[in-house]
């Protein structure tokens, strides 16, 4: 019987997943401070669910990413183009590159019921929720000190030490944006920041306005016979 109950129950949430429009959960951080590491074990994880959105961008190639995967490459001809004639959900300059979210694959997502998820900065949050506002949730990720920043920015070695104490400049910019966020996830243990990534997921999906099937699930309950 009991296990019978579990089954009705996971049933019901893949219905109302179906039924519901999907949401964006957003990460943000300053450079080095772990959002894409934290997307990427998001994205890792069957049971997240979710879909990620990759973002264009007219900076080179790193040599530990994947074009198409990690982000789609274009020249900035390419990426006025895409801008001028709107097809972009966000964009931001970031360190003299422009990145971007193409419009027509995030709403064909939304509209089937799909979370997903963005790796973005503070301008493109903004620019995301000023547009889909209610269909947004935001998490801005914190190092646990700025020396460990700096510490992660040279262990990561693909920079130059202009270039990290550039970043560094702009990580006290992005850090200042940190009360516009939703939920904030000190990032000093990356297993710790998952689980706290994983429990604002499901918490968002429990969310009254996005159990699309309550109404009707209660009305149902209401109607049984509690006669044992």
């Amino acid at each position: 019987m009991a296990g019978q109950e579990v089954d009705g129950a996971i049933d019901r949430q893949s219905e109302q997943a179906a039924m519901r429009r999907g949401f964006i959960l957003i990460l943000s951080s300053p450079s080095g401070a772990g959002k894409t590491s934290l997307t990427k074990a998001l994205k890792a994880d069957k049971d997240a669910g979710l879909e990620v959105s990759v973002s264009v961008t007219t900076r080179p190639k790193r040599s530990n990413e994947i074009a198409g995967q990690d982000y789609d490459f274009i020249a900035v001809e390419d990426f006025q183009r895409l801008r001028e004639h709107d097809d972009l959900l966000e964009w931001a300059e970031v360190h003299g590159n422009f990145y971007g979210t193409p419009l027509r694959p995030v709403e064909k997502h939304l509209a089937a019921g799909t979370d997903m998820i963005f790796d973005i900065d503070y301008q493109g949050t903004r620019q995301v929720r000023d547009k889909l506002g209610r269909d947004v949730v935001t998490v801005f990720i914190l190092p646990p000190s700025m020396r460990e920043l700096r510490s992660r920015l040279e262990r990561r070695a693909q920079d130059s030490k202009e270039t990290i104490e550039r970043r560094l400049e702009n990580a006290r910019v992005e850090i200042e944006r940190w009360g516009e966020y939703d939920y904030v996830i000190v990032n000093e243990d990356l297993d710790r920041s998952l689980a706290g990534m994983r429990a604002i997921l499901t918490a968002e999906r429990l969310r009254r306005d996005r159990q699309t099937g309550l109404p009707d699930f209660v009305d149902g309950l209401l109607a049984e016979n509690a006669v044992g």
